[in-house]
């Protein structure tokens, strides 16, 4: 490979990382090509893209991304291949365990491909120990729509009990009143 297609890999690399707002980097050495190409279309199907690339490219690219990338350098160890998401964060997390439950991995067994890292929101994680975590998080837009949520419950709340107390409160005058007309 000559070094102006080095370059071009890279440059497309840094444009997947800057169009993507979330990547992970998975180890998918051991595992067959048919296991592969079944991760890959299930990849497709969900609209996230799996690729293999050198570590010295993702290297470069990640120094494109701005910011302090240097932990992303404990990932970038044997081989890497790259799951983009252009959807939620936490996508490809759900997509790596519902492929493992697919495989019906032991406990003894280290499911592949195997989380090494990932860089979601320009939020770091290090580690297949951090699956778990990564398939919980929130995107912006779930956050935003918490958020509002929020902000209009306690609206809802006073507005509710402003026009069911004012129904109350109308009850009991009428029935005093009723009862002093009876009474006098």
């Amino acid at each position: 490979m000559i070094r102006e297609e080095k370059q071009a890999l890279v440059d497309e690399l840094s444009e997947k990382f800057q169009s993507h707002n979330a990547f992970y980097i998975a180890d998918a050495s051991g595992m067959s090509v048919a296991k592969i190409n079944e991760f890959r279309r299930l990849c497709f199907t969900r609209g996230m893209e799996f690729k293999v690339y050198k570590n010295t490219f993702i290297r470069k690219a990640l120094d494109t991304l701005g910011g302090d990338t240097s932990e992303m350098d404990a990932a970038l160890k044997g081989q890497s291949g790259i799951l983009f998401s252009k959807e939620s964060g936490n996508a490809p997390a759900k997509l790596l365990q519902d492929f493992y439950k697919s495989q019906n991995y032991g406990k003894n067994v280290e499911p592949k491909p195997a989380l090494k890292g990932a860089y979601v929101d320009a939020g770091i994680y290090i580690g297949a120990n951090q699956l778990s975590g990564l398939s919980t998080l929130k995107g912006k837009n779930e956050l935003i729509g918490d958020v509002i949520g929020l902000l209009q419950s306690p609206a809802k709340n006073v507005i509710s009990a402003l026009s069911s107390g004012g129904n109350k409160l109308a009850g009991i005058i009428k029935t005093l009143s009723e009862k002093e007309e009876v009474a006098g």
